[in-house]
C-alpha cells in the first residue's frame, strides 16, 4: 500500500477502504493491524480524502438525524463530525451501517485509540 505523501517513514497512519469495509493500521509501509468496519450508508456517506485526527475522547455523546447515542467509546474525530469509534449498538461489521463515521468493534476501537495520537493521518478511499 502506498502511503500518503504527508506520511513520513515509520510514522503511524490509518487507511480505510470503503469498498472492502476494512481499516488498516500502518507504521510507514508496514501493516500493523487490520479490522472489519462499518462505514456510512449511501444516504450518509463517509467522507473521502486524507485527514488528521484532531481530537480523541474516551467517551462522547453523538447526535444527528434520527439518532442520539450516549457514551460512544474511543472516539477519534478526523473531519468535522466524522470519526472512528467503538460501536455497541450493532454487530454487523463489514456492511455500511453508519451516518458517516467509521464504526469499529469496541475492542478494536480501544486498540486503535491507544495506538494513535492526535495528528495521525487517516486516509479514506474507495
Amino acid at each position: 500500500m502506498n502511503k500518503p505523501d504527508s506520511v513520513k517513514n515509520n510514522e503511524r497512519w490509518i487507511d480505510v477502504d470503503l469498498s472492502k469495509q476494512r481499516l488498516f493500521a500502518y507504521k510507514g509501509d508496514e501493516l500493523v493491524e487490520k479490522f472489519l468496519v462499518s462505514t456510512g450508508i449511501s444516504k450518509y456517506p463517509t467522507v473521502k480524502g486524507v485527514f488528521k485526527i484532531y481530537v480523541k475522547y474516551r467517551y462522547a455523546d453523538m447526535r444527528g438525524p434520527g439518532y442520539h447515542l450516549e457514551d460512544v467509546p474511543y472516539v477519534m474525530y478526523f473531519s468535522g463530525d466524522f470519526g472512528l469509534h467503538g460501536t455497541y449498538w450493532h454487530n454487523n461489521f463489514g456492511n455500511p451501517m453508519s451516518h458517516g463515521c467509521v464504526n469499529l468493534k469496541t475492542e478494536d476501537a480501544k486498540w486503535l485509540y491507544n495506538w494513535v495520537k492526535v495528528g495521525t493521518v487517516v486516509r479514506i478511499r474507495r
